[in-house]
Parts: C-alpha cells; structure tokens; sequence
C-alpha cells in the first residue's frame, strides 16, 4: 500500500480493526489472505457453521457501491454470491471460490466458451440495475476521450497509426450506441475475473462466476472485446489469429465479430495508454506495441 500514499498507509494500519469489527459484526473466524488487487485485502474467513466465506475490504473505493448493487442484483447469476456488504466500511462478504479461469490449463478456445457461457449468465442482471447513461456517457466517446487526453499527456508513447485507428474505432462504436441494446456489462471480463465455482450451482453453469464488477450500461460485444485485450498471440499471423478468436467468441455469444474486434482492438491501445500513465511504461509498451503488430499484419 505504500505506493498509494498516506491514504494508502493509514488504510493498512486500520485493517487488523476492521477486519476485528467485521469479524464480529458478520459471526466470522477469519483465515489466511489471499491474492487480491492493488488497493484491496482478501482474506477466508469460515461462518460460525462452518461455510466457507471470502472478505473483500477495499480502500476508499467510489466505485464499490456499482460493484455491490451490481453483486445484489445478480444473485450469483453469473457472479460471486454476496452474502453481505458493508459500503462505509468498503467490505464485501463474497461466495468462496477456487482458481481463476487464466490459471486453468485448457485450449483457448474452450476458455472463450467458458468465458461467454459466464456472460451469458451475467447479462440477465437487469438493466435498471445501472444508471442511465448521459448523452456522450456511452463507454465508446469516454474511451475515446480518454485515449485523446492520455497520449496527450505521452506523446509519442503510441504509433499515430495505432491511435488513429483505435480512435476511428471508438467513433464507430459511439455512432452505433442503442440504448435498447445495453446490458449490464461486467466491465472488465478478463480470465482471471473468472473463478471456478466448486460446488455446482444455478447461476454458474460455466462452472466459473465473475468477480469484481464494474456493473454498467454498454453494448454487451464491449465484454467480448475486453476478454481478448491482452490475449498473447504467438502466431505467425497474429491479426488474422485474433480476428479467428473474435469471429469464436462472436458466435458462442450471438455477438458481431466486427464488434468485438473494435472493442478489443480498442481496449488495448486505451489501457496501454492508461498504464502508462500511472507508470507501468513497459507494461503500457507491450499493450501498445502487439496493437501496432496487429494492425499491420495479417
């Protein structure tokens, strides 16, 4: 927590007095910490029955109450049950899950099967679940902007190119922007927001749930992109290889590979310039340097 400052420091102090107030207030025997984000802790924790529970306490989070209404409403359809939640607090009690999807050794293309039978189930939250959207809200002109603002701030840091079609893309995807065609995306459906659920349930036909939220309003090919923005392609051919993975997820989703392909191609120019900015250059680099590969072969 060091890297986020005082705040971040006086976070870390405070923890082992939370973690004893939540403990009591939810009848919980807490464990061992687990991996988790940046700016969050993880920990197991057992009920005073003996079920398995996770606890999810994050710093000074604005978008945590999006990720819990998101969590409430989906009522594990697709998404980690939520046993409790504490917003004041920035705690979450959470359904007990095993490995992340990335961590599974499977072939691609049954991950992406995984990956879109989980959205499916996601998308049924129901859409009065996430504010509605202000005109130029929709995430193709904030994406847009942001990437405008972010190599701005570096220039030089992305090949004009590269941005020029990341910013076409984002244009198209605003144009196309239906309202009536929105989801509840999850925002950020990457692998390793996908966990295994180890007891069979409904809600996780997949056999894997998501987890961390971002819980709001989009065209639901903007999941589909995000799930293949860092997909490391190896192939000789790499952007024919990744136009075959988006055409697969496309049609496990009743989706346009078109979409997804914008999206994705999109999301990976706006987080290697988004990285970049909080200082990850060589991880910003490798975002921004395989979209310049992809553009230019085939």
């Amino acid at each position: 927590m060091a890297s986020l400052g005082e705040a971040g420091r006086a976070w870390a102090e405070g923890l082992p007095g939370v973690l004893a107030e939540l403990a009591e207030q939810w009848g919980l025997t807490l464990g061992r910490a687990l991996p988790g984000g940046s700016a969050s802790y993880v920990v197991s924790a057992t009920t005073r029955d003996g079920a398995p529970r996770v606890v999810k306490l994050v710093l000074a989070d604005p978008d945590l109450a999006d990720e819990s209404r998101t969590l409430v409403a989906a009522e594990g359809r697709g998404y980690a049950h939520l046993f409790d939640h504490d917003v004041e607090r920035g705690a979450l009690l959470l359904e007990a899950l095993g490995p992340s999807l990335d961590r599974a050794v499977l072939p691609v293309e049954r991950k992406l099967e995984i990956l879109a039978r989980t959205l499916a189930e996601a998308w049924t939250v129901p859409l009065g679940t996430a504010p509605v959207l202000a005109p130029g809200e929709d995430k193709g002109s904030t994406l847009h902007q942001m990437v405008v603002d972010l190599d701005a701030r570096h220039p030089g840091a992305c090949d004009p190119e590269v941005l020029a079609q990341a910013l076409a893309y984002a244009e198209a995807r605003a144009a196309a922007h239906d309202p009536d065609a929105c989801v509840v995306v999850h925002g950020d459906a990457h692998a390793a927001n996908a966990l295994r659920v180890d007891v069979p349930r409904p809600g996780a036909a997949s056999g894997y749930v998501f987890v961390d939220p971002d819980g709001f309003r989009a065209d639901p090919a903007y999941d589909l992109g995000v799930t293949l923005r860092d997909w490391k392609v190896t192939d000789d051919r790499p952007r024919a290889e990744l136009e075959r993975l988006c055409a697969l997820l496309a049609g496990q989703a009743g989706s346009d590979e078109q979409r997804v392909w914008e999206w994705a191609f999109l999301e990976r120019v706006s987080t290697g310039l988004y990285v970049t900015d909080f200082g990850a250059e060589s991880m910003g680099r490798w975002f921004l340097e395989s979209a310049a590969r992809l553009l230019r072969t085939r």
